[in-house]
C-alpha cells in the first residue's frame, strides 16, 4: 500500500526468513567478524581475479541464506541482486548459478536496501513464496574500476572509504517466524555538486538525511519509533555531516539510535581512513551483525537506509557531479 509521498507500507509483513553475510580478511579482523557466516583470508578466495571472487562470495551467501531457510534453490521464486561492477555482473554471474529467475538493479552502494524494498514489494502484491535478495562488492575490484589499481598503491586523502569485501543476502517469505519487512521509502537523488569521487560520504550524506525525513512524513512517526536508525555506508565524515543536517531540521537522534554500518563495520585501529562503503557494507552489517541483535531481543525496530554514489569512471571523466541516493527500509520483530 503507497504511503504518503514516497513510502510503501506492506501489509503481509513478509518475514526475513533467513540471513547470511560473508566477509574478506579485512572483515575478518574487524569488530563485527563474529556475526558472518563465512570469513575469507585472502581476498583472491582461490580465484584468477577478483571480480570472479566477488561473484564467489555472493554466490555463497545466498546458498547459505538458502541452507538456514532449510530451502532448496529451486523453492526460490525470485533473486533480486545489485553490485558495484560494470553491468552488474557479479550479480548477473551468480544468478546463473543459483538459476533462479532473476532481476538484477543498481543502487550503487544502496542496492542492498533497493533489492529486499523491491523483494518485499513484490511479495505483498503478489504472494510469491520465497524471494531472495542479496548485494556484493569485493575492494579490489571497485578500486580498479573506479580509481586505480590496488597493486598501485596510490596514497588517498582523508576522506576516502574502504569498500568492504563481502556479500549479504537474506531469504523473504510470505510466511513464518523471523523480524519482518514492515515498510520501506524509495529515496530521491540529491546532488550538492560535489565532484570528487575520494569523498562519497560528502555526497551521499544529503541523501540520508532527504530519505530519513521522508519516512517520518509519510509514515508519522518520529525518531523515537526506533531502536536503530542506521545509514548505509557514509563514513565517519559522511555520518557527522548527516547528524548535523538532522540536527539542523530539528531531529535530535542520539548516538547509538543513529548509527552508521560504515562504522560499525571496522575497529579505529584499522587502516581504511573514513570506513567502510561499497554494496556489501549495509549488506553484511544488516543481515548479519543487525539481524543477530534484533534475534537476541536487543533490537525490536530499525530503519536501514542504504546509501549510494550514483557516479561512473565515465561521469567522473566528463566532470559530472556525484549524484546521491538513498532507500530506507523498516524491520521490526
Amino acid at each position: 500500500m503507497v504511503k504518503g509521498l514516497q513510502s510503501f507500507v506492506f501489509n503481509s509483513n513478509p518475514i526475513i526468513k533467513s540471513s547470511s553475510a560473508v566477509g574478506g580478511p579485512l572483515e575478518a579482523e574487524g569488530p563485527l567478524s563474529g556475526d558472518f557466516d563465512v570469513l575469507y583470508n585472502d581476498i583472491w578466495l582461490n580465484q584468477d581475479s577478483f571480480e570472479k571472487a566477488e561473484k564467489l562470495m555472493l554466490e555463497e551467501a545466498s546458498f547459505k541464506a538458502i541452507e538456514k531457510a532449510n530451502l532448496k534453490k529451486e523453492d526460490l521464486r525470485l533473486f533480486i541482486s545489485g553490485d558495484l561492477m560494470n553491468q552488474i555482473i557479479s550479480s548477473s554471474f551468480a544468478a546463473r548459478t543459483i538459476a533462479s529467475p532473476y532481476l538484477g538493479v543498481f543502487g550503487a552502494c544502496s542496492s542492498s536496501m533497493e533489492s529486499l524494498a523491491l523483494a518485499a514489494l513484490i511479495m505483498d502484491g503478489h504472494g510469491m513464496d520465497y524471494i531472495l535478495a542479496a548485494a556484493s562488492s569485493h575492494n579490489a575490484s571497485a578500486e580498479k574500476q573506479f580509481r586505480y589499481p590496488t597493486e598501485y598503491g596510490a596514497q588517498k586523502p582523508p576522506t576516502a572509504q574502504w569498500t568492504v569485501t563481502g556479500a549479504g543476502a537474506c531469504v523473504l517469505a510470505k510466511r513464518g517466524d523471523g523480524p519482518r519487512v514492515t515498510s520501506a521509502t524509495i529515496g530521491k537523488i540529491v546532488d550538492m555538486g560535489i565532484k570528487d569521487p575520494f569523498n562519497m560520504g560528502s555526497a551521499m550524506a544529503p541523501a540520508a538525511v532527504e530519505t530519513i525525513l521522508a519516512h517520518f512524513r509519510d509514515m508519522n512517526i518520529n525518531p523515537d519509533y526506533y531502536d536503530v536508525i542506521a545509514t548505509g555506508d557514509l563514513g565517519r565524515v559522511g555520518f557527522q555531516i548527516c547528524s548535523d543536517l538532522l540536527k539542523a531540521q530539528g531531529f535530535y537522534i542520539p548516538d547509538g539510535i543513529l548509527a552508521d554500518c560504515g562504522v560499525m563495520i571496522y575497529g579505529q585501529d584499522q587502516p581504511v581512513i573514513a570506513g567502510g562503503s561499497g554494496c556489501a557494507c549495509s549488506a553484511v552489517v544488516t543481515y548479519g551483525h543487525l539481524i543477530n541483535r534484533m534475534k537476541k531481543g536487543e533490537i525490536n525496530r530499525m530503519l536501514i537506509v542504504a546509501t549510494g554514489a550514483l557516479l561512473s569512471p565515465l561521469s567522473y571523466q566528463q566532470k559530472e557531479s556525484i549524484p546521491g541516493i538513498a532507500h530506507a527500509v523498516s524491520i521490526e520483530m
